[in-house]
């Protein structure tokens, strides 16, 4: 799929980037989003939850890891600098022992489909250490055979014996952070990283027998032109991942403090920023990508890219996905989790999530009870940032809605639609090709509550 914009220099392109691209929305990776969640969602609720959970049900794991050695300042992440293994490994006992409490609360046995290591950095963990996490979750839960496990690495700190044992342990698929090559954006950011150690990493996975791979990229960050984003591009197209994630700088130093460190005047405003995307993506899809969405890129065989042509793809925490789990479990510090009931996030803090475990008890601290109307504008979104057109008179219909209520009297959908951003006819709400790029401002029109936490998101292109 060749990504469309307006002409770049025309009229229409300002006007609609001055309209729409400095606004506040969520990237949608769940609905509502982590803003919502309250307190009144807690340990017993979470119990409760995960209790009910069928027998043999399909499960997602996910696994926090928040340590890096150093601090991104870019970095929207929850993380914790340390330059000591002992922080480390306390922490990784706590995760089993977490992991032992939500077990013993899912009275039934579960299937895992797909398991995800994130962070802060998990390969900052030993091999041993990795490995003997791998085994607990298999001796905890029955891993079907076409199950997948991946992890967020580093290539500034992984060794080839961590490769190693990635692929001992089992992993498939990782995902490395680039970001950007040049080393002008690099040093404005504090990550300093070479191709060199790039292209090494990559092959020590690959000899590993880990062959699926991920590159993260970041436009608009200081001092990022449309030249270091393509050049950027091109380094990254080299090594031949199967999938780019492309994601536009949030810049929120008020809810991240380290990102002060960051010179605001280097910041590319909302033109500059889509003239970079754009450039990256046509940079991509020259070299043979697909597509996916609103950011990620594929290689043709790639299961995302057939997802995205058999109208399967999802959307959750980790971006676009193939995962089609209704459960996801999550453990660690800050980590969230979904059951079919709502969402459940656990304390951010290590030592307030070191205290919860230690005392017998879920770290769950606050999360979301879904409704049935939830579940209808779920749905809704999820289908827009994934296909770009969602059949609202359809979705409606399966969760006993009325269509009507929803598009009729839809302030956001009207302006949208008079501005040629989207078409709506026969129920069904549609894209224009030329304003994909603002995909999330159409999904905010089915967001009962995109007006209260706006602030703390990034701009909308």
């Amino acid at each position: 799929m060749q990504p469309t914009h307006p002409p770049q220099d025309s009229p229409l392109h300002s006007s609609i980037l001055h309209k729409y691209g400095d606004a506040r929305l969520p990237r949608y990776t769940s609905y509502p989003t982590a803003p919502r969640f309250s307190s009144a969602i807690g340990p017993e609720a979470y119990g409760e939850w995960l209790a009910a959970i069928p027998a043999g049900e399909p499960v997602s794991l996910y696994l926090h890891v928040p340590f890096c050695r150093s601090m991104c300042w870019y970095c929207g992440c929850h993380t914790t600098i340390t330059a000591k293994d002992r922080p480390i490994a306390d922490y990784i006992e706590t995760l089993r022992r977490e992991i032992g409490l939500v077990c013993a609360r899912a009275t039934s046995s579960l299937r895992v489909e797909k398991v995800h290591f994130g962070g802060g950095t998990p390969t900052i963990v030993t091999p041993a250490e990795f490995l003997a996490l791998s085994g607990l979750l298999r001796e905890h839960f029955y891993f079907s055979p076409s199950a997948e496990t991946a992890v967020e690495i580093d290539p500034r700190t992984l060794t080839a014996e961590m490769a190693e044992a990635l692929g001992e342990a089992g992993v498939g698929r990782a995902s490395l952070g680039v970001q950007s090559f040049d080393p002008v954006v690099q040093k404005a950011i504090n990550r300093v990283q070479s191709e060199e150690r790039t292209a090494e990493a990559v092959h020590d996975l690959r000899a590993a027998g880990i062959d699926r791979i991920n590159f993260d990229l970041i436009y608009g960050l200081p001092h990022q032109d449309v030249r270091s984003c393509v050049e950027t591009a091109k380094a990254a197209i080299a090594m031949r991942p199967d999938r780019f994630a492309v994601f536009g700088y949030a810049h929120v130093p008020s809810f991240k403090k380290h990102q002060r460190m960051i010179d605001e005047a280097a910041i590319p405003d909302s033109e500059a920023r889509s003239e970079q995307a754009l450039a990256i993506a046509e940079t991509l899809v020259a070299a043979g990508y697909r597509q996916i969405g609103l950011d990620h890129f594929a290689l043709p065989g790639d299961d995302l890219a057939l997802a995205q042509a058999n109208g399967t793809l999802r959307r959750n925490f980790q971006g676009y996905t193939t995962d089609r789990c209704e459960t996801l479990l999550g453990f660690g510090a800050s980590s969230i989790g979904q059951t079919r009931q709502g969402y459940v996030q656990n304390e951010v803090g290590l030592g307030h999530y070191g205290q919860h475990i230690a005392a017998g008890r879920l770290a769950t601290v606050k999360g979301y009870r879904l409704t049935g109307e939830d579940r209808m504008r779920a749905e809704i979104i999820e289908r827009l940032m994934c296909d770009f057109e969602a059949d609202v008179s359809a979705i409606c219909a399966r969760h006993g809605f009325d269509a009507a209520e929803l598009i009729d009297d839809n302030r956001r959908l009207a302006e949208l639609e008079a501005d040629g951003i989207l078409e709506i006819g026969d129920g069904v709400v549609r894209l224009a090709d030329s304003h994909r790029f603002l995909i999330r401002a159409a999904a905010a029109a089915f967001d009962a509550y995109v007006d209260q936490s706006g602030r703390l998101h990034g701009k909308a292109a």
